[in-house]
């Protein structure tokens, strides 16, 4: 009896001390990679930053960088009326700009939420627009066959109980100010608090396929996966919604089962990110500029090929891209926005194929000078993403006995191909094993051409 009792307490123990937390989701890699195809097979999805701070027009994070008051940054909740906002049109442009999924920010830092919270007065239905805007869009994107998500704050400028950080609007500089500015402030009720929240938009709007947690910032005078009791906080989510997928931001890195996919934001990778040798599902937020929210402005747009770059090259490393729209506080796409969608739209009406269900090709296929591979597993075929169209003749190293077929992927053209002969006129030396294509003079107009190699 004696050696149960101590075997049971020290059981207490190891839980206490966090050992049993390395592990919240019982899952095998083989059921996850099944739980997260849908994601890996669409590529491409449409984030949605929106809230009061599109009525300032000078970035999402305008509260922090002009350290606006709770108290002056009321007047945008007091005439927030976004009449123009009509969801359908949203998920059309999504969808036509050959988009799968999209998230949208059901609060973002300033604390303001778009949905209907029982838990708060500061929300979207207390505004002079009066209707739940998340219910509104999630009905819409549905109606369009777009996966959704939602990103949630774990950051909230407005919340009475939550402590003032190194990122906060009136964040400080000393331990003995921000102890004074703390005082009284209750990180337990706003963990609650959160909670609470993130239980209503994972209950109350059917089945959700993607959160976005964001963010943490361990360390002095910041937050990390206690102040946000992510442990639990994930396993609620994972009960509520078994077959969502989890972004990284939640301070569980180390977790299993406390995150689905890295993040890596605003910049490209050299690689598939590994962590362990072992490859990891990933996703980069990018902006057509540099602010997330409506930002009048900024002339720092990204053109089409750039951006169209930005998709290719993602999946060429095995990744997706979650690319960001700004709405108008009017509550819509301004025109810069437009034509960036209708851009990406009009290549992927003819060109998708490159890029969904698409990943890195196998190590075998070298790319071409100046261009992106990327590789569908299940069809068997590779993709050649020109980005600067070459003059006639295509080298491809190595690639003699594996190519079946190869044609212009817009159009279906032939494209021929044979094994190079000799030396050329500028004294080129080709290897055994290489082919040439034979490409048309006149490049197509297609902003970025798709070859389809059919392989052997």
């Amino acid at each position: 009896m004696k050696k149960l009792t101590i075997l049971f307490l020290l059981g207490i123990l190891i839980v206490n001390s966090g050992f049993s937390q390395k592990k919240i989701w019982n899952e095998t890699p083989e059921q996850k990679k099944e739980r997260l195809a849908w994601w890996t097979d669409a590529r491409f999805g449409m984030f949605i930053h929106w809230g009061l701070y599109a009525q300032a027009a000078r970035h999402e994070w305008v509260k922090n960088r002009e350290r606006i008051t709770t108290e002056d940054y009321q007047k945008y909740f007091e005439i927030f009326n976004p009449d123009l906002f009509n969801p359908s049109e949203w998920a059309k442009k999504a969808k036509a700009a050959g988009m799968k999924y999209a998230v949208i920010t059901s609060k973002h830092h300033e604390g303001f939420t778009m949905f209907d919270s029982k838990y708060t007065d500061y929300k979207v239905t207390n505004t002079p627009y009066d209707k739940d805007i998340i219910k509104q869009w999630v009905e819409a994107f549905r109606a369009e066959g777009l996966r959704i998500g939602f990103y949630y704050s774990l950051i909230d400028w407005h919340h009475p109980d939550y402590t003032i950080d190194r990122v906060h609007p009136q964040r400080a500089r000393t331990k003995e100010e921000y102890d004074a500015l703390n005082k009284g402030r209750d990180m337990a009720v706003y963990r609650e608090y959160l909670k609470n929240q993130v239980r209503e938009i994972l209950t109350n709007y059917g089945k959700i396929d993607i959160l976005w947690l964001d963010f943490s910032f361990p360390g002095e005078f910041g937050k990390g996966r206690d102040d946000w009791g992510s442990v639990e906080l994930i396993k609620m989510v994972r009960e509520l919604q078994p077959g969502i997928i989890i972004d990284d931001r939640a301070d569980l890195q180390d977790v299993e089962g406390g995150w689905d996919f890295m993040t890596p934001e605003q910049y490209k990778v050299d690689k598939w990110p590994e962590i362990d040798g072992k490859r990891i599902p990933w996703e980069t937020c990018q902006t057509f500029s540099g602010s997330w929210g409506y930002y009048r402005d900024e002339y720092t747009w990204k053109d089409n090929k750039q951006l169209l770059g930005l998709l290719i090259e993602s999946v060429s490393k095995g990744g997706n891209l979650l690319l960001n729209v700004g709405p108008t506080a009017r509550g819509v796409f301004d025109e810069r926005a437009d034509m960036a969608l209708e851009g990406m739209g009009e290549w992927m009406k003819y060109n998708s194929r490159s890029i969904y269900g698409c990943t890195e090709a196998p190590k075998e296929y070298e790319a071409p000078a100046n261009s992106l591979l990327t590789y569908n597993p299940k069809t068997n075929r590779l993709y050649i993403h020109l980005l600067d169209y070459p003059l006639q003749k295509l080298r491809l190293p190595g690639y003699k006995g594996k190519v079946k077929y190869v044609q212009f992927l817009h159009d279906a053209s032939e494209i021929h191909f044979s094994e190079p002969r000799g030396h050329n006129r500028g004294g080129d030396v080709h290897e055994a094993g290489d082919l040439d294509l034979s490409l048309p003079v006149a490049k197509p107009n297609v902003e970025i051409p798709v070859i389809e190699l059919i392989l052997n």
